[in-house]
């Protein structure tokens, strides 16, 4: 560590800091012996690490512990003086990979588009470019007097989400 004294408060500068791009390294290779993937991995400045896993089955806190292990073995407590905390992706967390997308499909989701429209439907299709739900929609057909309700099929690109969740209905 080395400190810096300018015009303001005292800085310190690490060069021994943690970095995502370690951890991943580090827990790729555990991570797929359980046939998990990894949603995400956070290192603040102050060197608390949080990994984020799913598994298109289950996560359990046993595999949890396991990857937990893993860093802990790689680095030194007392040299690297961090904080460790590793889950599984929250059931009601915005989706954060693809492989979150192609776990639920058939399942019901919300989308939140970028410009602020939000939809609301079944996921159906994923690629590696973009996700396609299947939307209710009422519509006049013709010689009915009521609507008919059906289903529209829209394509929403990755880039152009902002989030999808899952939709819980307890009915």
């Amino acid at each position: 560590m080395i400190c810096v004294r300018g015009h303001s408060p005292l800085f310190y500068y690490r060069y021994d800091m943690i970095n995502k791009t370690d951890i991943l390294n580090i827990i790729q290779p555990i991570v797929e012996q359980k046939k998990a993937f990894i949603v995400d991995v956070f290192v603040s400045t102050a060197n608390k690490i949080i990994v984020e896993l799913d598994s298109f089955d289950k996560i359990t806190i046993d595999d949890c512990v396991d990857v937990s292990r893993v860093i802990n073995d790689h680095f030194d407590r007392e040299t690297e003086d961090y904080e460790l905390e590793v889950s599984s992706a929250g059931l009601s967390s915005a989706f954060k990979v693809i492989q979150q997308y192609q776990k639920n499909i058939g399942k019901e989701v919300e989308t939140v588009t970028k410009d602020g429209k939000k939809l609301t439907g079944i996921l159906n299709q994923v690629s590696e470019k973009a996700f396609s739900i299947d939307v209710k929609k009422s519509v006049k057909v013709e010689g009915k007097k009521k609507k008919q309700v059906v289903l529209e099929s829209i394509e929403i690109p990755f880039e152009k989400v902002k989030s999808t969740k899952i939709v819980f209905n307890f009915n």
